[in-house]
């Protein structure tokens, strides 16, 4: 098969997959995938895991991660390490899990270098170590990955593995706040009431709580409502104001 061939099977193998075609994607990728096409074998190790067209079987998904994994691609050995770690189609081996995360942190994948800043963080399968935990959800944070700017943020702010910093605690809590996670708009709520690494700012503080306290964290209602009780009702109008001016700007 030439190589122009085989990449047109492979891609009507994407468009039947997309279309939720799973038995023609299957036919496509399956033999590209026992003649070694990685993306092919990545796809396969998916309609397995998932359950598309085929019985859902983890064991079946992990032979054909390892398959594509092996060869080096970066999606396969991520959840080739998610199989380890949650022991599903495999043992339970955090170690094993640790190792292909690496792999796959090490060529950049921002959710390899999340979880493996997680191993770190708990001492799973690796000793623990936060100053590594903190440099890998730092190089995931930078790509933007909502979680580990949420994780950094909280190692500034207590000072594990990284030099305490509030200022920088808050200017990643910020970040992933802006993306709507409500743990980080919670703590940046926090530290603008109480003047922690910014200006102290009730009226900010309200927003951020308020945000938080839509999506149902009921620690942001207290302090929401706790803030209020400091608050003028030129204050809290503006509050409101501003909390749902961002969430018209981030449906």
């Amino acid at each position: 098969m030439t190589s122009i061939a085989w990449a047109a099977d492979f891609q009507k193998g994407i468009e039947a997959h997309v279309k939720g075609d799973y038995s023609t994607a299957l036919a496509e990728f399956e033999p590209l995938a026992k003649q070694g096409d990685v993306g092919a074998q990545f796809a396969l190790g998916l309609m397995y895991e998932r359950g598309e067209g085929v019985r859902q079987d983890y064991s079946k998904a992990v032979r054909w991660y390892r398959k594509a994994a092996e060869k080096g691609y970066v999606g396969a050995q991520l959840n080739l390490g998610v199989k380890y770690e949650n022991g599903l189609g495999v043992p339970q081996d955090d170690s094993k899990a640790a190792t292909w995360y690496r792999k796959a942190a090490k060529k950049g994948y921002a959710d390899a270098q999340f979880n493996l800043g997680i191993m770190y963080d708990n001492g799973q399968g690796v000793p623990q170590d936060k100053s590594r935990a903190a440099t890998w959800y730092h190089k995931a944070a930078e790509q933007g990955h909502v979680y580990a700017q949420f994780n950094l943020g909280s190692k500034y702010f207590k000072g594990e593995g990284v030099p305490q910093d509030d200022s920088k605690a808050a200017t990643w809590y910020r970040k992933a706040a802006e993306k709507g996670y409500s743990d980080a708009q919670y703590n940046l709520g926090r530290m603008y009431a109480k003047g922690k690494g910014l200006p102290q700012d009730y009226v900010r503080a309200h927003m951020w709580s308020s945000l938080a306290a839509s999506q149902g964290d009921t620690d942001a209602v207290a302090n929401r409502d706790k803030l209020a009780d400091h608050m003028t009702s030129e204050q809290i109008g503006e509050a409101e104001k501003l909390a749902r001016e961002w969430a018209a700007e981030h449906r």
